[in-house]
């Protein structure tokens, strides 16, 4: 008498572990497709309509304001612990080698050329992707975007071109504040609790601190602002399947957005340390 067998992957509809593999790669690289068409669309509507003075510059407006507000305190709070975390770590390696002038020097280069950036881009990541993503995958949740489609308006052009264009306004700002705050608490730190001499520590930061390193690191925010604000953007108007979508899309555009920003922060650094190499190297 025969054993009855269990049905294989087949007749169960799974499938094997390489199919899932290609298929899942093929579903990804056709989902960067589409979101590089929406970034070169998006942008091509950005620059033709100001040109022409057809943008939703109130729209922009509105959206950067509204970053602004869900990001400003957030920098400052994370801003401070940062300044503090910096001069206790960078007061400790100077004074072991007797060079606690360069406590300034060393800090600052620090939080202006990698740590304020990447920290607007985790903010801008957390608070500005996550309203992006939020606002356009409701809408598409509850068909606006189907209906601005019938009614001959373009999503992207009215939609996603001002958010990219605040986004891209709003991280430089948020970068320049965390500098300040950051740089100001190291500063606190260094001077009273570790013997630093005011002077010193601005003499030093002067010294070494360029106006390259500030317009790379608002270039750099600018263009994580960028990356949030089209990768949330897809999620976004790709959202289906009622209110878990919705939280899907947002959940998806946190996470993509920040390894996103990662990865352009390393492709950037790489580059201007062939170009401008650091002046204490």
């Amino acid at each position: 008498m025969k054993t009855s067998r269990p049905a294989d992957a087949d007749v169960r509809g799974e499938r094997p572990f390489g199919g899932a593999v290609v298929t899942r790669t093929a579903d990804s690289t056709r989902t960067f497709g589409r979101t590089l068409r929406l970034a070169f669309r998006s942008t091509a509507y950005l620059i033709v309509d100001i040109a022409r003075g057809r943008f939703p510059m109130r729209e922009a407006i509105v959206q950067g304001w509204f970053f602004i507000s869900v990001s400003a305190v957030p920098a400052v709070l994370v801003a401070l612990p940062l300044g503090v975390v910096i001069a206790v770590q960078v007061g400790s390696m100077t004074d072991n080698v007797g060079a606690n002038s360069m406590a300034g020097a060393v800090g600052g280069m620090g939080v202006m050329q990698q740590i304020a950036p990447l920290a607007a881009a985790l903010l801008i990541g957390g608070a500005g992707g996550s309203a992006i993503s939020a606002d356009l995958a409701s809408r598409t949740i509850r068909e606006e975007i189907d209906a601005l489609r019938t009614l001959g308006i373009d999503p992207q052009r009215r939609l996603v071109s001002p958010r990219i264009l605040a986004m891209v306004v709003v991280a430089p700002m948020l970068s320049v504040l965390i500098i300040l705050m950051s740089i100001l608490a190291s500063f606190a730190v260094a001077s009273l609790s570790q013997g630093v001499a005011p002077g010193s520590y601005w003499l030093s930061f002067g010294s070494f601190a360029s106006t390259t390193d500030l317009i790379v690191c608002l270039f750099k925010a600018a263009v994580f602002g960028y990356v949030v604000a089209i990768i949330s953007s897809q999620r976004g108007l790709e959202a289906k399947g009622g209110p878990k979508g919705v939280a899907d899309s947002v959940n998806a555009a946190v996470v993509l957005s920040i390894i996103a920003c990662m990865v352009v922060n390393l492709f950037i650094t790489q580059v201007v340390l062939m170009f401008v190499p650091m002046r204490f190297l």
